[in-house]
């Protein structure tokens, strides 16, 4: 589906940074000396931190941790997806290469193998809150191609600070208490691992407005827009209830978006904020909500109505 399928590495460029396909060693990083002169302050939406090396370059041949600020919150798994904000420094001469602190934080998932090595290593373990620098060896971060877009060469030491913001661990479907649908609704049946079997009602008169049914309650936390929601999905056409696009279709890839910043129809960007996260909801979309008069071929016409069954599997 155009506009659906955006990828999680698409909704910023610090997110694609922080992934590589270097291989590395994934066994929990030491706190080290090499490291502990470097000092950091401040950091906000209106400034970059400033990191200071005092002595360059600065060269690990391991990840290598400082914590400079413990948070409060839970304990990160190997699981969860985080919202952080992140500074990388060049170990070569102590500058900054990038940040997020002044464009907004970014989401992670730490089960993502194609995330730094050092991240993974790192962050599992501490705490929503915390500050801590990572200092990572080249195989460890940007790898044998190195970084040129962010001036990193092959053999650069990658430095990170990062501030962990939040993090939730995804569920698997959803979960939560049963709702009987209004009638005249589609009727909608999940089997396991599949596609949502929906049926629309012969004869029925498709809504002009978004129609937003839930069919399971979740227990959750309410999503906000600007978060990153996780969702499972199926979508099928009111006039004869065929199926355009599913994420059951892609096994193990559910399908992630920024919510109520644009990058999803209209119909989902309003009818998914303030919904709890393990929610199973039915959406109707009509089509001045979904793709207008110029549809999304070959599947979608201009006029088709389209039929969502959605479950909120996280917003981070």
């Amino acid at each position: 589906m155009r506009r659906l399928r955006t990828s999680l590495l698409a909704l910023a460029t610090a997110a694609a940074v922080l992934a590589t396909s270097a291989c590395g060693d994934d066994t929990k990083a030491p706190t080290s000396d090499a490291i502990a002169s470097v000092t950091v302050s401040g950091g906000d939406a209106k400034a970059d931190p400033t990191i200071t090396v005092p002595k360059t370059p600065l060269t690990v041949t391991q990840v290598e941790t400082k914590v400079l600020t413990e948070g409060t919150g839970s304990v990160l798994t190997a699981k969860d997806l985080l919202s952080i904000n992140a500074a990388i420094v060049n170990g070569k001469d102590g500058k900054l290469a990038h940040s997020t602190f002044k464009t907004g934080a970014v989401a992670i998932d730490l089960s993502d193998e194609q995330l730094f090595p050092s991240l993974r290593t790192a962050l599992v373990g501490l705490k929503v809150g915390s500050r801590v620098l990572v200092a990572s060896p080249p195989k460890d971060a940007f790898g044998e191609a190195g970084n040129e877009q962010l001036g990193f060469a092959k053999e650069d030491t990658a430095l990170f600070l990062i501030d962990i913001v939040s993090a939730t661990t995804p569920l698997a479907t959803a979960t939560g208490t049963p709702v009987a649908p209004k009638a005249g609704l589609p009727t909608v049946k999940v089997p396991e691992g599949k596609r949502a079997e929906i049926t629309v009602v012969k004869g029925a008169k498709a809504p002009v407005k978004t129609v937003v049914q839930p069919l399971i309650a979740g227990q959750g936390a309410k999503t906000k827009a600007g978060q990153t929601v996780r969702v499972n999905y199926t979508g099928a056409l009111w006039k004869d209830g065929s199926v355009f696009d599913s994420s059951a279709d892609r096994p193990g890839q559910p399908f992630e978006f920024q919510l109520g910043a644009g990058k999803v129809i209209k119909g989902w960007d309003t009818s998914l904020v303030g919904q709890n996260v393990g929610s199973r909801l039915l959406i109707i979309v009509p089509p001045a909500d979904g793709y207008g008069a110029a549809g999304s071929p070959p599947k979608i016409g201009g006029t088709d109505t389209l039929v969502f069954v959605v479950d909120i599997l996280a917003a981070y």
